[in-house]
């Protein structure tokens, strides 16, 4: 049965530290400086509040009305070191500065513990919190956005604005690309299990293979950089794949370069293709085939959303904003020796 406008009103904080096994003090940090507390504890805290029908004033008013503008938002990258982030960033770092923001730059190094950590720390100092290629949970995620205005990049999460680029249609893309020039093996580079573009990529692969009449198989790196490329790729040149199509470019770079020092002819031998066409894609030879995504859009967008939200001018929508790919053909694709 729910609470009357009386009951609730008569609810106190008290109230909901006892049922929900902490101090008054916990609830009200939970609240008024949701840093303090941890995501499982401020959660427990949420939900019995919710149940009691408790709302502190902190929960009633907006940013603008009474809540500190520290006019910071932080920015989670998952790997610094690859180059893809270099233009998110800078169109992030723009965006804020546009609106009178600082940007607050984290490094997960692909953890999701370290990610948690860092953004727990942060808390307390920033209006708003932008998640690129997120480590942590989708529940984790929830219930950070629940303390403070979230918005995550390549990834969507129900109930979490997000914004995202167009996977589906970049695979697709990749897989006519090399069907036109005569190939129908292709062997696909993952990323890491816990990325969200990695499953969006996969999967997209696995019907669009299916669709065209190409094979398609699955080879699992380990780590997603160059190091990850060099070593898997004398198992993927010991098949019958005449086709790469890697989940980002670095794994491509590693992949491409090995495959010369072994003696492989690219695109000859074993055409590649990246994703993300980052910087180094045009420095490598011959210059790497690659799904373009809108980089500096994408932190722009990121940024800009997150900001309408923490001001409260706009709701967080019901699906992920998604930005269109396209495919920057060079040298490293070619037909197959027949």
């Amino acid at each position: 049965m729910g609470s009357t406008e009386d009951e609730k009103q008569s609810v106190t904080i008290y109230d909901v530290a006892r049922v929900a096994g902490v101090s008054a003090s916990t609830v009200s940090r939970s609240f008024a400086r949701p840093g303090r507390v941890s995501f499982a504890t401020a959660e427990r805290i949420r939900l019995v509040a919710k149940e009691l029908g408790y709302r502190s004033v902190e929960m009633r008013r907006p940013l603008e009305e009474g809540r500190k503008r520290h006019g910071i938002i932080a920015l989670v990258v998952a790997d610094i070191s690859n180059p893809v982030y270099f233009e998110m960033i800078r169109g992030a770092e723009e965006e804020a500065a546009k609106n009178d923001y600082t940007m607050l730059l984290a490094h997960s190094r692909e953890s999701g513990i370290i990610e948690r950590e860092a953004i727990e720390r942060a808390m307390d100092i920033v209006d708003g919190i932008v998640l690129s290629s997120s480590r942590m949970s989708d529940a984790a995620i929830r219930s950070m956005a629940k303390q403070k205005p979230t918005l995550v990049m390549n990834r969507g999460v129900n109930g979490v604005a997000s914004v995202v680029t167009d996977n589906l249609r970049g695979v697709r893309r990749a897989v006519e690309h090399l069907c036109e020039l005569g190939h129908r093996d292709i062997a696909y580079l993952a990323g890491p299990e816990a990325s969200w573009a990695h499953g969006m990529r996969w999967r997209s692969l696995k019907e669009i293979g299916a669709e065209l009449g190409v094979k398609v198989t699955l080879f699992e790196p380990g780590v997603p950089n160059m190091a990850g490329g060099v070593a898997i790729a004398d198992q993927v040149l010991a098949t019958r794949s005449t086709a790469v199509l890697a989940y980002n470019d670095q794994l491509a770079i590693g992949f491409m370069r090995q495959a010369q020092a072994s003696g492989f002819d690219v695109p000859g031998d074993i055409s590649v293709v990246g994703f993300d066409n980052s910087s180094d894609a045009r420095l490598v030879v011959p210059g790497l085939t690659s799904v373009a995504a809108p980089l500096h859009a994408l932190g722009a967008t990121a940024v800009r959303n997150l900001l309408a939200i923490a001001k409260g001018t706009a709701a967080v929508p019901d699906r992920p904003v998604v930005l269109p790919t396209r495919l920057a053909v060079r040298g490293s694709t070619g037909r197959p020796r027949a």
